[in-house]
């Protein structure tokens, strides 16, 4: 592909105001060099003594249903039925590694067509769902250390994502299929998507067109 051909277009836009809880899809992302403006800003952190996760953050992989949750009293309250004690913290933003988690629906397709079954692409709570052009081929590792122009925002593509336990699970039922990760694992080297970093701040909006860039 040349550096002006498009690769795909911007479909969503999300960012997670506070970590693991639910996103706010936006119309339009405000990025700065830590991401999307206001992603990640917040956490909630595990207060009860004696808790794997104490001082820590209280994540999906703790509560299959915190992904589901838009309210922070209504996620303390869910933590508080399985009695562990959470606060909510500001002060990010609160990142597991690079801030902007990018998926294009190709790599979706492939991981639905694996399991034989549509996965909601919120399973993997990316920031930026992008539909790919038809003579889009790159898998996530190609795409490393290549330079995304969208919008007026320049992405530098740092590594694949690797999932954890969180896609397993259904957002609308709130029920686990554990063969959702084993066949991502198997078949994809456990891998959806990928992270980046912001090289150029700006925006970027739905419909916006992504291609390579060369800064």
């Amino acid at each position: 592909m040349s550096q002006v051909h498009p690769l795909g277009t911007v479909v969503d836009l999300w960012r997670y105001p506070v970590k693991s809880l639910a996103p706010e899809a936006l119309d339009v992302a405000h990025f700065d060099r830590g991401g999307i403006v206001g992603d990640r800003a917040d956490a909630l952190f595990v207060t009860s003594s004696g808790h794997a996760r104490t001082q820590k953050t209280y994540r999906g992989k703790e509560n299959e249903r915190l992904h589901t949750m838009h309210a922070t009293h209504d996620a303390i309250a869910l933590a508080g039925t399985r009695g562990v004690a959470i606060e909510l913290r500001a002060g990010g933003p609160y990142f597991d590694l690079d801030p902007v988690s990018i998926i294009f629906d190709t790599w979706l397709h492939d991981g639905e067509r694996l399991v034989g079954r549509s996965l909601d692409p919120q399973r993997f709570r990316p920031n930026i769902f992008a539909r790919a052009t038809d003579d889009f081929a790159a898998r996530e590792g190609e795409l490393v250390d290549r330079i995304l122009a969208l919008g007026d925002v320049r992405l530098r593509v740092t590594q694949p994502i690797h999932r954890c336990v969180t896609p397993s699970y259904d957002l609308a039922m709130c029920e686990s299929d554990p063969r959702v990760l084993e066949i991502i694992a198997r078949e994809r080297a456990n891998t959806m998507g990928v992270y980046a970093n912001v090289i150029r701040a700006g925006s970027v909006r739905t419909n916006d067109t992504i291609v390579f860039a060369s800064d």
